[in-house]
């Protein structure tokens, strides 16, 4: 039985081809949602293209038909709707009638009372509990979505094999490991079984006779080979733990080699401290240079949609918003000799530097629509506060020699309709799994490094 399901606004704002992904089914579009769009449509956000997107789909279409009677969507039998009617559905006196959410809750009850299996789609929490009062059916828009955070890809495996192998595997930097001769350990059965590996996993091997006796190694689609940068040292910065050895790992590869760069983690994890660490180091002490550019952005909210707003230029707007960065390259010019007040503000003047003579560059997230970038070495910092089409945006912006990382925490969402399986940051480790010019890593809780409260912090709250 062919279903209606009524759109929120925010729901086009945030997928404009949200239109075409009911199938057979019937989409019902409220009047009040046209105008809610109309409102947005002047904006320079991603938001006020996306509301420009959504009104040429539904122009197009109207060509083909009577909107207010439906419009073919697909061949599958799906039809488009303008909804008009049902504007004497009563309502909870306290209601006030002219606020667009309740109209559309309106137009859903009519469509109930009609006989209709309607569903109301939206990504605002409150209005679906407010869907219930009226004993509408509502959910979120699903078809961007992801695992939970504990089933999501992580990059990184925990495996056993006996101690020969990894004698042998020690024995020589060109020896290699048959992925059969490795072990998972199955949580539901209690019992070792063979693992299914993914293009590019970091792998932590123990020994079956003594758990500390082990090897790290990267799966490269057909065996498991050794990490070729764990000893080195990039910018002064020494992994402290294995999660950092295997970030250390896809980060300094060649942007031939690994292009792109997803790691995930709780704050204090080093994520964006060794991001900068590598970067500046590809560019300020190898020669020649690998990149010409350290650019970072933030997909901060009021730094996209109301940038306008602050005085001065591009920079002087958003480094507000950059100011972690800034803490970041501090620690990593002091150390931990830093002490007195001339020895600070020379490392202060140090950072300032490097903005100064644009070997570091700082932008907002959304003025990379359109950009070819060669050569860039570019940080995409807190990335869970980005949309998929945001994501999508800056992963296909790199020319040749361009090395994109894509940073974030997925349980820390500022975003108003995102969560820790919609956002931008694990939209884009689902889609890219298993390429072979993806590298993935997620830090985990016991391997924060910024201080003991930081890390018991991370693991209670």
């Amino acid at each position: 039985m062919a279903k209606h399901y009524v759109l929120d606004t925010n729901v086009l704002l945030h997928s404009p081809q949200a239109l075409f992904a009911f199938s057979e089914h019937t989409v019902v579009i409220p009047e009040i949602v046209l105008e809610e769009l109309d409102k947005f449509k002047a904006e320079s956000t991603e938001r006020g293209a996306n509301s420009r997107q959504v009104s040429r789909i539904i122009d197009s279409l109207r060509i083909a038909g009577n909107l207010l009677d439906g419009v073919k969507l697909n061949e599958l039998g799906g039809i488009l709707k303008i909804e008009a009617n049902h504007l004497d559905i009563s309502m909870p006196v306290h209601w006030d009638r002219y606020k667009p959410d309740n109209r559309i809750l309106q137009v859903c009850k009519g469509l109930v009372d009609s006989g209709h299996q309607t569903i109301l789609v939206s990504r605002d929490t409150n209005l679906r509990v407010k869907s219930t009062i009226l004993k509408i059916q509502a959910e979120d828009f699903n078809n961007d979505r992801v695992a939970a955070i504990d089933k999501q890809y992580t990059g990184r495996l925990e495996a056993y094999t006996s101690s020969d192998v990894i004698n042998d595997f020690h024995r020589d930097d060109s020896n290699c490991i048959e992925p059969e001769c490795i072990k998972v350990y199955d949580s539901i059965s209690h019992t070792l079984t063979s693992p299914t590996l993914i293009t590019n996993q970091f792998l932590l091997i123990r020994s079956l006779e003594n758990s500390r006796h082990t090897a790290l190694g990267r799966y490269d689609g057909k065996k498991i080979v050794h990490l070729k940068y764990r000893s080195r040292n990039p910018f002064g910065v020494t992994p402290r733990n294995v999660g950092q050895i295997f970030m250390q790992e896809c980060l300094m590869m060649s942007a031939e080699e690994a292009p792109l760069v997803i790691i995930k983690g709780p704050a204090g994890t080093a994520k964006t401290f060794y991001s900068l660490a590598v970067g500046l180091y590809k560019n300020m002490d190898c020669r020649p240079r690998e990149y010409h550019h350290v650019l970072i952005c933030r997909p901060n909210i009021p730094m996209d949609e109301e940038i306008g707003f602050l005085p001065g230029s591009e920079s002087e707007k958003i480094s507000p918003y950059m100011r972690g960065i800034r803490d970041n390259l501090f620690t990593l010019m002091s150390g931990p000799t830093a002490s007195d007040s001339k020895e600070v503000a020379q490392i202060e003047d140090t950072v300032q530097m490097l903005f100064d003579k644009r070997i570091l560059q700082t932008e907002a997230l959304a003025y990379q629509r359109g950009r070819s970038l060669q050569k860039y070495w570019m940080i995409l910092d807190e990335m869970q506060n980005s949309t998929p089409k945001q994501a999508k945006g800056v992963i296909t912006r790199p020319g040749l020699g361009t090395k994109i990382i894509l940073l974030g925490d997925p349980a820390q969402i500022d975003h108003p309709y995102l969560d820790s399986q919609t956002n931008g940051l694990v939209y884009s480790s689902e889609k890219m799994l298993g390429s072979s010019l993806c590298y993935q890593v997620t830090l985990q809780h016991d391997e924060c490094e910024r201080s003991p409260l930081a890390a018991e912090a991370a693991m209670k709250m």
